[in-house]
């Protein structure tokens, strides 16, 4: 079974593209973080980033309503996908979401009506 689910803030502001063939896409950019104590009984805090891809009407409806520090929750699979760049390999891996729920108490901005 291929499924992540994470709830984590978004670190930069959503922006909406849109491939040669029409499909909206964007990149989500979600910070989660474990606090922990070490040996020591120090308090620490680890923030880990993910990338996030979200497709068609749910990626057109996050960029309208999503921004810098609102809190999401993501389910999705994980995907690598690879590319050639001055003859070296690249790898990415990052979670294709299936499924964005927004929980900030209430809405960031106004729907953008059009």
């Amino acid at each position: 079974m291929n499924k992540v689910t994470l709830i984590g803030r978004l670190g930069n502001d959503v922006e909406l593209r849109f491939l040669p063939e029409g499909t909206a896409v964007c990149d989500l950019r979600i910070a989660t973080n474990e606090d922990y104590k070490d040996k020591e009984g120090a308090k620490h805090e680890q923030t880990e980033w993910h990338r996030v891809v979200v497709w068609n009407g749910q990626a057109k409806t996050c960029a309208q309503y999503l921004k810098k520090g609102s809190l999401v929750a993501v389910e999705g699979k994980l995907k690598t996908r690879t590319w050639d760049k001055d003859g070296e390999k690249r790898y990415i891996t990052e979670i294709s979401a299936s499924h964005v729920e927004f929980l900030d108490s209430k809405p960031t901005t106004k729907p953008v009506t059009t």
